[in-house]
């Protein structure tokens, strides 16, 4: 028998002593294999989910952090493999071998290295059956630790990451975009470490790729910059993925990027790789993309592979192939005046074959799939139909697990279902304990969104706002504020919530947030707040918080003034209307800076009073408020003069199915009303009917709506 020898006897000696001694340590500090690659190798061979199972079932005792990522991956490479029809995300999900191998990240994940860490949160969360699942808190908690030491490509797949449970507005969000605008503002300044190579030449294709996701995700766009990344990419372009190549140009037509040769040469790529595709997936994201470029129309081959792929697709191929087939269709009658019949039947086709997907569908739970990836403002319209009566017939489903995500789809498609909403609010009231705090937000949003009250309004919003309570110190500042303004919308204004962001403490906190965020979303929130501080001074005078968005929203308004050629025509027939172009004001800022599209006087007599020389003249701005912070203005009018002003409201102030004004639209009719105001609204669909089709139809129906009259 061979000796054992002498430096390994004393080795395990030293192990074993240590053991008696530090129990737990020597459970931290266990025995790993020499090498890992046997069991990776094996787990590679693996042809099926079964067989990682079984493999799991045999080796658990003795995987490492590195064998349990190599695990996670092989699952999700298997799915990526599969057609939407032949994905089993539930079956892998509910295996018990599954629940071993995230009882194994959860007690390795600290070992991991950065990149099998933020790997396994990205599979994790495509697994992922709940909501908030703890392993994906524990990862994303981990990952935040180590933010700091993670290089570009990794802080772009982790912010991926982020988006996907929607947390863009998180403060974790904002400290990635601030280590991304941190090194680019060095790249810029050229005094960056070389090895990110941000700026060199030998800047690699996958490098060049994550600067260019991060550029656009800080709305960077440093011509500069982009000419150097554009350079690169165009010359590993060859190598990209068709993924890839869609976040190009995603990318690209986001930050306005155009060059002929550089967009000539991805359309031809996009092209190629969508001759042999027939994944439905890929198939639907090249097609999305090649609609992106100019000149987005696909030849008869491009069609033919649409059509082929359409009876495997899922709602999201479709609703994609959708956007895409509108956009070409736009394109054509914007710059070649013609819609051809080829267009037109491959969206008869894409309804038909989403109408069959919907019919068939058996629960909630397998409809959900298809549909949680799909943004609701880009389905076409009878299919949006379609999809909310299949939600309708599933509504007695619809609990504490899926009610945020139902919630947000209604949100985004802005189709009002009494039906859908009634019981969003009824499974909010009956189980508000299961559902995350944090989640609340996208509850109350399609109410305020679609401007509904449910039948137990002040129950489900006082249930909601109360199940938030005790968190207002902790909240994520951005939506404290997207969430107070939902609910003013409401004429919903709980004194705790309101006084929790009208504090110096918190507006500090909020102005931190904002300078690390993009330019259009700092100014989105910003804007939101100017709109929840208005409404408290308007409709909460009681509350007694003061006005102080004077400087805001004059640099705000700067550029309103200018009619287009419908608005001079309104105008002009107002004006002969009321007798006389000094008898109306064009594009008015009210005090708390409402603009109102036209606004005249009527004395006691409903006669006209003339603006005499302070009117604005087509073309130029319009004047600032009569009185700044005047709350109500009918004290600067003659005795039992009227105020009138006339909004013309697009289709966006609607709901998409019915002529129901949103929230927003109707919180400004009140607002303008408590500022002393007669509001006439008048739609699109009503100014541009059959029976307003001439301009003495339109004059009559203007003095009716002023003056009352009826013409006989």
């Amino acid at each position: 028998m061979k000796k054992t020898p002498v430096f390994l006897d004393s080795l395990v000696t030293d192990m074993l002593r240590l053991r008696a001694i530090c129990p737990f340590s020597w459970r931290v500090f266990q025995f790993r294999p020499i090498s890992c690659e046997p069991l990776i190798i094996q787990m590679n061979k693996c042809t099926d989910e079964e067989q990682i199972f079984d493999f799991i079932e045999r080796n658990k005792a003795i995987l490492s952090e590195k064998q349990v990522g190599c695990a996670f991956d092989m699952l999700w490479k298997l799915q990526k493999q599969k057609t939407s029809l032949l994905k089993n995300i539930e079956d892998v999900r509910d295996h018990p071998q599954f629940l071993t191998l995230r009882n194994l990240a959860t007690n390795k994940f600290k070992l991991m290295n950065d990149d099998t860490l933020v790997n396994v949160l990205h599979i994790t969360q495509r697994f992922a059956g709940e909501s908030h699942d703890p392993l994906v808190e524990a990862l994303v908690t981990e990952a935040w630790k180590r933010l700091e030491r993670f290089d570009i490509k990794l802080l772009s797949e982790f912010s991926s990451c982020l988006a996907d449970q929607r947390l863009y507005f998180s403060p974790l969000m904002g400290k990635i975009a601030d280590i991304v605008h941190r090194n680019l503002e060095t790249t810029q300044d050229l005094r960056l470490k070389s090895t990110l190579l941000l700026m060199s030449e030998d800047l690699t294709g996958e490098q060049a790729l994550a600067v260019l996701r991060a550029m656009e995700d800080m709305e960077s766009r440093n011509s500069h910059l982009i000419k150097r990344v554009t350079s690169v990419l165009h010359k590993h372009l060859d190598s990209y993925k068709p993924l890839e190549l869609l976040k190009i140009t995603q990318a690209l037509t986001f930050l306005r990027f155009q060059r002929k040769e550089f967009s000539a040469k991805l359309r031809e790529l996009l092209l190629s790789h969508l001759k042999i595709s027939f994944i439905p997936t890929e198939v639907s994201f090249l097609v999305y993309a090649i609609s992106l470029l100019p000149s987005p129309h696909l030849d008869e081959v491009g069609i033919s592979r649409i059509e082929a792929v359409l009876p495997q697709c899922d709602l999201n191929n479709l609703s994609s192939f959708a956007t895409s087939v509108l956009r070409w269709i736009q394109y054509d009658h914007m710059y070649l005046d013609s819609i051809t019949g080829k267009q037109l039947k491959l969206l008869q086709k894409l309804d038909h074959y989403g109408r069959q997907r919907l019919q068939h569908s058996n629960s909630l739970d397998l409809l959900w799939e298809e549909l949680k990836s799909v943004r609701g403002n880009t389905f076409p319209e009878s299919l949006l139909e379609e999809t909310i009566a299949t939600l309708q017939h599933f509504v007695d489903e619809i609990n504490y697990i899926n009610v945020v995500e139902i919630a947000s789809f209604i949100s985004n498609t802005d189709y009002l279902s009494t039906l859908l909403l009634d019981r969003i609010a009824s499974v909010a009231v009956q189980q508000i304990e299961k559902i995350h705090p944090f989640t609340i937000l996208a509850i109350i949003l399609p109410f305020s969104t679609l401007n509904y009250d449910p039948p137990q309004r002040d129950e489900f919003f006082g249930t909601c706002v109360q199940h938030l309570n005790s968190y207002l110190g902790i909240l994520d500042p951005l939506m404290l504020v997207y969430l107070g303004f939902s609910l003013a919308t409401l004429q919903y204004f709980p004194e705790d919530l309101l006084k929790s962001i009208f504090n110096i403490e918190f507006l500090s906190r909020l102005d931190s947030q904002l300078e690390i965020l993009s330019s259009s979303l700092s100014a989105r929130v910003q804007f939101h707040l100017m709109e929840l501080n208005r409404s408290i001074c308007l409709e909460c005078p009681e509350f007694q918080i003061p006005w102080f968005h004077d400087r805001f929203c004059q640099q705000y308004n700067k550029g309103i003034g200018v009619m287009n050629g419908a608005q001079q025509q309104i105008y002009k027939m107002l004006a002969e209307v009321l007798g006389g172009i000094n008898c109306v004001k064009a594009s008015v800022l009210t005090p708390y800076y409402h603009t109102v599209d036209f606004e005249c006087i009527l004395d006691k007599r409903k006669k006209p009073l003339p603006y005499g020389s302070h009117n604005t003249a087509l073309g130029q701005l319009p004047e600032m408020p009569w009185e700044p912070n005047t709350e109500i203005v009918g004290s600067r009018l003659p005795p039992g003069a009227e105020r009138i002003a006339l909004e013309f409201l697009d289709s966006k102030s609607f709901c998409r199915n019915i002529p129901h004004m949103k929230g927003k639209f109707a919180m400004k009719k009140r607002h303008l009303e408590i500022l002393g105001y007669r509001v006439i609204q008048i739609s699109q669909f009503e100014w541009n009917s059959m029976a307003l089709s001439t301009k003495d139809a339109r004059m009559d129906y203007l003095r009716e709506r002023i003056f009352g009259e009826v013409k006989s």
